[in-house]
């Protein structure tokens, strides 16, 4: 709905405003001198102990007699380094993201007839409901893909008798079908995106049984449905790194404390998508895009690595980029030397940039990784150990794979959606209590004053 000063005076909001302000800051001393651990993040940069967990394990340092000290990042799921998923996935030439998600959901590796019949499941569940993408995509276009996901989620709520069961067999059938709908989903929100906002071509493929989920992703997204497979396992392997990553994440802490609550899994899943969507969380890959357009405009020579300091230290000083001082794609809340998504990224990046039109951005990208640190040391004087995170190159390795920018972050939660429903049901039969931390409040009291006298 558009405004104007016929039906909201705007001095009037001006004044609500500076109200507001008045009456609402909370001086930074405040949480120093009570030792509020805001983000649940404790002092050292290290993430206050909420749980327990089976699921995964995020290694990114170690506390050695109180101090942190700096080590290579490991990410394990079930135990299992994430590195040698990636590796033996690709030695054998095969897509993974379906492993991971029986992995993760279930606590262990499937037989190879155990893997066959569970993709099988998983090709069948992709279908949506009848008209649901008349009633609930088609007819509401939303210029984010990320809302119309959380709305979506939530509409299927409706076309699901048991939607309030939450026994175990009810609540893995409601997560391996939201696992397999939701690119569904995602793509056709697109589609529907492109034709009512961008004034393009809205087209719509069948779905093919027996497609990979990133096989069907760009078959479902690419108007001639061709790809190689090379392009296909590319994006398996993005999804296999972006399906879990710990408790502790915004977006699955979200759906454990909307779980704790007793909430049904449509409303919890729908929790997590909207977490997720912030640049401060999934949304950052797109920043990364964005920055580095800026980065091709304000320098001259790329190959210039003092050139590219000064500008990066210019972004850090909040005089370039967009103004948060923001270096976005570096720095992590646990890795510090590195992290394993990256590094992997990063590898299969290359390869794909080497000899075609995206090399000189992967190299941009590499200096990025290289010089921030310097930067950051240099105009903040701080030792701080930084590495480059998943969403320097993740982006990236979209737009090699011709995704547009605005399933970046759709595709992070179809990814992540396995993650989710691990620690839903974890949650549920584990930790059985609500999570309600505490908030100290430091407004004095204060006598109501009657309305003639104010």
């Amino acid at each position: 709905m558009a405004y104007n000063n016929e039906n909201i005076k705007l001095d009037f909001i001006k004044q609500l405003c500076e109200e507001y302000e008045k009456y609402n800051y909370i001086d930074p001393k405040y949480y120093e001198r009570i030792n509020i651990k805001r983000g649940l993040r404790n002092s050292d940069g290290t993430g206050v102990l909420a749980g327990l967990t089976r699921i995964c394990n995020v290694h990114g340092y170690v506390m050695d007699e109180g101090e942190k000290r700096a080590q290579e990042g490991r990410l394990t799921y079930r135990g299992i380094d994430i590195a040698d998923i990636v590796s033996h996935c690709n030695e054998e030439d095969r897509f993974g993201f379906e492993e991971t998600v029986y992995l993760l959901i279930f606590g262990s590796l499937p037989t190879a007839s155990e893997l066959k019949s569970f993709r099988q499941m998983m090709s069948k569940f992709r279908e949506l409901p009848d008209n649901f993408f008349e009633d609930m995509i088609l007819k509401a276009p939303s210029k984010n893909i990320m809302n119309k996901l959380a709305r979506s989620v939530l509409a299927l709520y409706s076309y699901d008798e048991n939607a309030e069961e939450q026994g175990i067999d009810f609540e893995i059938l409601k997560a391996l079908k939201l696992i397999a709908q939701l690119p569904n989903v995602m793509v056709k929100a697109y589609q529907v995106k492109n034709s009512h906002f961008n004034g393009g071509s809205m087209i719509l493929h069948p779905l093919i049984e027996g497609h990979s989920t990133s096989e069907m992703i760009l078959s479902l997204l690419r108007p001639d449905r061709k790809f190689t497979k090379q392009e296909a396992l590319l994006l398996d392997t993005c999804m296999i790194l972006h399906a879990e990553h710990g408790g502790g994440n915004n977006s699955t802490f979200t759906c454990r404390v909307l779980t704790s609550s007793g909430t049904d899994a449509y409303a919890a899943y729908a929790g997590a998508i909207s977490s997720l969507k912030g640049h401060r969380h999934g949304g950052a890959n797109k920043k990364v895009t964005a920055m580095l357009e800026c980065i091709k405009k304000g320098v001259k020579n790329y190959d210039d690595e003092d050139e590219m300091l000064e500008f990066l230290k210019k972004i850090i000083s909040k005089k370039a980029g967009d103004g948060t001082g923001l270096i976005y794609g570096m720095g992590h809340a646990v890795y510090t030397k590195s992290d394993p998504r990256a590094v992997i990224l990063k590898k299969n990046a290359g390869k794909l940039a080497k000899g075609s039109e995206f090399e000189e951005e992967f190299n941009i990208l590499q200096a990025v990784e290289k010089l921030t640190p310097i930067a950051f040391k240099e105009v903040k004087q701080s030792d701080k150990v930084m590495c480059a995170n998943v969403d320097l190159y993740s982006g990236f390795v979209y737009r090699m794979l011709k995704i547009p920018d605005d399933l970046f972050t759709p595709l992070f939660a179809c990814s992540r959606m396995a993650g989710w429903a691990a620690h839903r049901m974890e949650a549920m039969y584990n930790d059985k209590r609500i999570i309600r931390p505490a908030y100290k409040a430091i407004s004095s009291e204060r006598d109501y004053v009657p309305i003639a006298e104010r």
